[in-house]
């Protein structure tokens, strides 16, 4: 089909002329486009999935022909859908459907009596059913209990147990679950986790990160059809959040299965994107391991974005380091965490023995890793919380640039929740994409409690260097990490504007964090939408609202750029559209 494209001369308004007529178009409204010029027009032209027009309402009637559905936007809000390019999906899918602790903050009693509740309502498990629970906040738990397999064994149950952190490197297991999985006073930390002990060498059942997997392991995995049914539970949500396309930020083949079936069901309304996990321990052998993570990419891949979602798989995961925030202080640091000498009354905080562990990969192995992957077409996706970790990321880039420049391969780095203000410009440098979570920008537990006294103020005052990095020219874009928190994409976004929590926070955790000055709205409204694309690879297909581009747009209830900006958390998507299709319309209020 021909089309042609211009400029309209003074007016900044994208004119076509086209040989037939748009399938929809849509008038009267405000329309963000996210383009280079950070346009506002009134009118968008869609056919065949594609937007074929950008403009004024007078254009826009040249595309309307006797089958052309018109949608009068009544003045609202249309800007691109939104990009989520860090989350977990079919972990919240799960989530949405087991049992949740819902990221509340409990006491060690409340904790136990939730946790109850899911065995009382599941009684036909017993004695041999594992419970698995999901989404408790660790760094929120009132009075700072450092939790242990003592609270779980006292329940009514002789179950297996295994509680997963929302922030998704600690678990607690209780004794049974340790004996399942064979995990003893003399059980050695695996490369890349801890196993805690108490005084007397025992586990506590505390578990960090690859430590985890002997448990895991030992937990019966959820079946094909469970897994699928999760899927579909996580796109219905991702949908009406408003978001078009996410990334899968630690996929192994369990996951692609799932979404491939949900595709195969016709019921994949997202442009559902990959990064293969590849761990520590498989990376011993590195050219194995990318060629296993590759034969993945074969197997799923659906090839170039077109109007119809599919699967993408060309990217891999490596986790850096773990958390940075207490108790767990798994990110990997340049200096020492801070610990109290004095009493609680009057802290006297010092440099500790620890920096946290090792950085999980290093630099021999990502040496001959990241040119591998890179050279089969597959793109670094870091996970990287520490100022230490963050530092042997952007090194990593350095060493793959000398081979693979921007444009042919990209690399994200996620979290970046502590940097080095000596490696904020080097993000720009090495054209390394700083994966950001805004809604973690705001003081509250973790980047509190868990934080601020830990960190010291020299480090406590880059928290979260959103503004500090942008300042410094780095490519930003979102990433939600969903489950690690609830799935509220606007309320993040009002945070990366803000810094501030909801209004009706304990006084406690009020106010702004850190001495970053925050984001635009323009800045956040980009970093969700092209900044995630140009993360993905996909920016000329995805991320704005242009011609030729995909048609993947939101529809809101309100303006993002006119109401104030606490706001913005409360902003509702009334219609989320992806190649041109509807797949979520709000219900009536």
């Amino acid at each position: 089909m021909r089309m042609q494209f211009w400029y309209a001369l003074g007016l900044g308004a994208r004119i076509a002329t086209a040989a037939t007529p748009a399938d929809t178009i849509y008038e009267h409204g405000y329309v963000y486009t996210v383009d280079l010029a950070q346009s506002v027009q009134q009118a968008v032209g869609v056919r065949d999935g594609r937007i074929i027009y950008v403009g004024n309402d007078t254009g826009a009637q040249a595309f309307i022909g006797p089958q052309t559905r018109v949608e009068d936007l009544r003045g609202r809000m249309m800007m691109p859908g939104l990009i989520d390019g860090h989350m977990h999906p079919l972990a919240g899918g799960h989530s949405l459907l087991g049992c949740n602790l819902n990221y509340e903050r409990l006491t060690e009693a409340q904790f136990a009596t939730r946790i109850q509740s899911c065995l009382n309502d599941s009684r036909d498990q017993e004695p041999n059913g594992w419970l698995a629970v999901r989404n408790w906040f660790q760094e929120a738990m009132i009075g700072n209990t450092v939790m242990s397999r003592a609270v779980l064994d006292r329940l009514n149950t002789r179950r297996p147990i295994f509680v997963l952190s929302s922030f998704g490197h600690t678990a607690l297991a209780n004794s049974r679950a340790l004996t399942l999985a064979h995990i003893d006073a003399h059980t050695p930390d695996p490369r890349g986790g801890q196993i805690h002990h108490d005084a007397r060498g025992e586990p506590t059942g505390l578990l960090e990160d690859a430590a985890m997997r002997a448990v895991q392991a030992a937990l019966p995995p959820p079946t094909a059809a469970e897994d699928v049914k999760a899927a579909a539970a996580a796109v219905s949500a991702v949908n009406a959040q408003g978001v078009t396309t996410f990334l899968d930020a630690a996929a192994d083949r369990t996951t692609l299965a799932a979404f491939a079936g949900v595709a195969h069901d016709g019921k994949l309304t997202v442009r559902a994107h990959f990064a293969v996990l590849i761990t520590p321990q498989a990376a011993v052998d590195p050219i194995k391991a990318v060629a296993s993570a590759h034969a993945l990419a074969q197997q799923y891949d659906q090839g170039p974005l077109k109007p119809r979602t599919g699967l993408s798989v060309h990217n891999i995961k490596l986790f850096l380091d773990g958390v940075i925030t207490a108790p767990a202080m798994t990110g990997n640091m340049m200096a020492p965490y801070l610990v109290n000498q004095g009493a609680a009354q009057q802290p006297h905080w010092v440099a500790g023995p620890s920096s946290g562990p090792a950085v999980y990969f290093q630099p021999a192995t990502l040496k001959v890793l990241l040119p591998e992957a890179a050279r089969l077409g597959l793109e670094p996706h870091f996970h990287a919380d520490g100022d230490g970790a963050v530092h042997a990321a952007l090194d990593a880039t350095a060493m793959l640039r000398q081979q693979f420049p921007p444009s042919q391969i990209r690399v994200a780095i996620a979290h970046d929740e502590i940097v080095d203000p000596r490696d904020f410009p080097r993000y720009q440098a090495l054209g390394a994409v700083p994966v950001l979570s805004f809604q973690w920008e705001k003081p509250a537990p973790d980047t509190v409690d868990g934080a601020r006294d830990y960190l010291g103020p020299l480090r406590y005052r880059y928290m979260e260097p959103a503004g500090f990095l942008a300042d410094a020219g780095a490519p930003i874009a979102y990433g939600s990490d969903w489950p690690v928190d609830r799935l509220d994409e606007w309320f993040a976004l009002k945070v990366g504007v803000t810094r501030t929590n909801a209004p009706d926070v304990d006084p406690k955790y009020r106010g702004r964090l850190s001495q970053d000055r925050g984001l635009t709205r323009a800045q956040v409204l980009r970093a969700i939408t092209l900044g995630a694309a140009y993360e993905l690879h996909e920016d000329a297909s995805i991320g704005s609202i242009e011609p030729g581009k995909l048609a993947d747009l939101v529809i809101l209830d309100r303006n993002i750029m006119q109401i104030p900006a606490e706001d913005i958390a409360y902003v509702r998507v009334l219609e989320t559209i992806v190649g041109g299709e509807r797949v979520y319309r709000a219900a009536s209020p």
